[in-house]
């Protein structure tokens, strides 16, 4: 899973990045969302790299801790 946040305002480059960044569903600054680490994933992620902070965490911690809230 890559953790992808939006770190920089959207306001002034082209479209297509806007397009992009609402895609990966980063709407607002500081918004962070978890994404497949797939090709597509990963270059929206290329597209945006001036505005955009990514991290690779793994699928286990995220599947644990949520079963584990549920005792």
């Amino acid at each position: 899973m890559l953790k992808i946040t939006l770190k920089k305002s959207l306001i002034g480059f082209p479209e297509v990045q806007r397009r992009t960044a609402a895609a990966l569903g980063l709407t607002k600054l500081q918004k962070t969302v978890l994404r497949p680490d797939n090709g597509a994933v990963r270059g929206m992620v290329f597209k945006l790299k001036h505005v955009v902070e990514c991290e690779v965490v793994p699928d286990e911690p995220v599947a644990a801790a949520a079963s584990k809230g549920t005792k």
